[in-house]
């Protein structure tokens, strides 16, 4: 049995032993995966801004825990692209994310309106949940995929990371003072989160992480194409059990029993559902 190092909170770029880089166990769409992966990680300064917009008023306490969370996942991409500059010298970590921020900018980073787009604080935390949920398993699933061993090491770090991520939306949501939501509205955002996927922050950042400037006016952007090559590029990693565990913990969020039947039929269904975009 193979046994998974634990990593501890904290770390940082000097903790990670980039010495293990093998450049020889590379896989290539592993690669194009990892560099979008960076550019969605790097990007958590806005989504900071936005989460201190929705608890404005609350106190010192969230606000450093939002910094700290920013800081985190902003080092995520740093990791994950300085590993795909070692993979691939042609990759520039910073040119491609400035190409994807002035390309992508979600309209309520910067609205500078106060409150939630999912209607509530609570809203809100389910939604961050879902989103830490995916991240937590994503990242397992690159971590047993990747054959690299450096890249094995960055992936169950922030693995690890993402799943202190999910406990601190967790037990932000149970905290809140505002009146409980519905199972039923709980789904409903749990689920417009899920297809919020499909929007331009996967598709671009895999136009901009594996498409060269020079390469544009050949291959312009499109959606639904580089959607659908992103989730191929990620299903790579996947095998079931991942994706079992992503639908347990959001089911935790909804109030169900995440060992329960309706996440084994919701597993069941997304399993389906990521198979079928990735073939």
């Amino acid at each position: 049995m193979t046994v998974v190092p634990v990593y501890k909170q904290g770390w940082t770029m000097d903790d990670v032993h980039w010495s293990l880089f093998d450049p020889q166990k590379v896989d290539r769409t592993l690669l194009a995966a990892v560099k979008a992966a960076a550019l969605v990680e790097y990007n958590a300064p806005d989504y900071v801004a936005y989460l201190k917009r929705v608890f404005a008023g609350e106190g010192s306490e969230i606000m450093a825990q939002l910094d700290q969370w920013g800081r985190e996942e902003s080092q995520h991409g740093r990791a994950l692209g300085r590993w795909a500059e070692m993979a691939d010298p042609a990759f520039k970590l910073e040119d491609a994310f400035a190409r994807f921020r002035k390309g992508y900018t979600p309209p309520h980073f910067t609205s500078g309106q106060d409150g939630s787009v999912r209607g509530s604080r609570r809203g809100e935390m389910i939604a961050r949940c879902v989103v830490e949920s995916g991240t937590s398993s994503y990242y397992s699933a690159m971590r047993d995929a990747a054959e690299e061993p450096l890249l094995q090491e960055i992936a169950g770090r922030i693995a690890a990371d993402e799943y202190r991520h999910y406990k601190l939306f967790y037990d932000t949501l149970h905290a809140q003072t505002e009146p409980d939501l519905g199972f039923w509205k709980k789904l409903w955002i749990a689920v417009g989160r899920v297809r919020e996927s499909d929007d331009d922050e996967l598709a671009y950042s895999y136009y901009c992480a594996n498409v060269l400037p020079e390469q544009e006016a050949l291959l312009p952007y499109n959606r639904k194409k580089y959607s659908r090559a992103a989730s191929a590029a990620s299903m790579t990693v996947y095998h079931r059990k991942h994706v079992q565990k992503l639908v347990q913990m959001v089911v935790k969020v909804l109030g169900a029993n995440p060992h329960g039947w309706l996440a084994n039929l919701a597993g069941a269904l997304l399993w389906r559902r990521l198979s079928a975009k990735s073939a």
